[in-house]
Parts: C-alpha cells; structure tokens; sequence
C-alpha cells in the first residue's frame, strides 16, 4: 500500500504490485525513475532496475518464503525450486549469487534456516525435533550440528540466552 500510495503521488501507472516487486505500465525516463528512488529510499525501499539484481532479489524472497512462510516439509530440491520459480538453469543462478552475493545459495538458504530455527526457539513453542521436521532436518543432531557450525551454540543453549541473538532478515 506504501509503494502503491507512492506512486500514485508521482503519477506513476502500474499494473501490479507483490511482495518485493512493482510493474509499471511503461517504462520510467531515467529522471522518473530518480523521483521514484529517491521517494522510496526514505520508506526503505530500494529501486532495483538491473536483471541481475532482480534476480538475485527474487532468489532471496523465494528461499525467505520457503523457510519462514511455508510451515510444511520442502518437497522438491532447492535447485529445482529456483530453476522452475525463475525459468533459468540452477548453475547460472547459482554462479550469478555467488558472484554478486559472495557466498552460495546453499549458505544463503541455510543461513535463513537457521535465523527461522533461533525464531522457533525463542518462541519457545515447538520441541527441537518438530524444529527439525518443520525445517525439512533430516534429524535433530544434524540440525544441532549445523546449527553449532553458524552460531557456535548449541540450539539449547541459544534457548536459554535467546535475546539479542538474532538478524533481521535482510542481514543474514
């Protein structure tokens, strides 16, 4: 509603709106689209116009939508999630991250799982093993394992000390 409040203060047509993406009616002049930047950036949106970065921008928000949005099991691959959501093969998706993003897919995505396990934690709702199943772990241990391998504690000890320990989502 912000963005769309937004441009219509600029006049701005646009056919569609979702999470993380804007599709105008036609494209902005180059001085349009620094109106549109510069009245964003204050609501902390960014304008990304560039392919790449849209499609590195649409690589976080499906594993962010995989990890903290769909409470069931991830029935396909990760790989072939992202190569069927972005209509690309997952080696060009995969060195394109890498190359903008300097670390993998694989550490994005297991980063974002375990920022959804500290999450899970502190809420302090669900065992470790129904974690691990929400998460698609193939068991406890090595949820507890991967989880020590990122934040250097065990997910019982981060229970216990819970505060300031986690990221925004846009950190990790």
């Amino acid at each position: 509603m912000v963005v769309q409040n937004e441009m219509d203060k600029l006049g701005i047509g646009v056919k569609h709106i979702t999470l993380g993406e804007v599709t105008l009616e036609k494209a902005l002049p180059d001085e349009q689209k620094e109106r549109v930047s510069k009245a964003l950036l204050p609501l902390g949106f960014e304008l990304i116009d560039d392919r790449k970065s849209r499609i590195i921008e649409k690589i976080k928000r499906i594993i962010i939508s995989l990890v903290h949005h769909q409470n069931s099991e991830i029935s396909n691959n990760l790989s072939d999630i992202l190569s069927r959501e972005l209509h690309h093969d997952y080696n060009y998706l995969s060195n394109l991250f890498s190359e903008v993003e300097g670390k993998t897919i694989e550490k994005y995505f297991i980063a974002q799982k375990i920022e959804r396990v500290k999450e899970l934690l502190v809420y302090d709702e669900l065992s470790l093993s129904e974690i691990a199943f929400r998460l698609n772990y193939s068991s406890v241990a090595y949820l507890s394992n991967q989880f020590k391998k990122v934040t250097g504690l065990t997910p019982s000890h981060f229970r216990q000390i819970k505060e300031g320990k986690r990221k925004p989502l846009d950190k990790v």
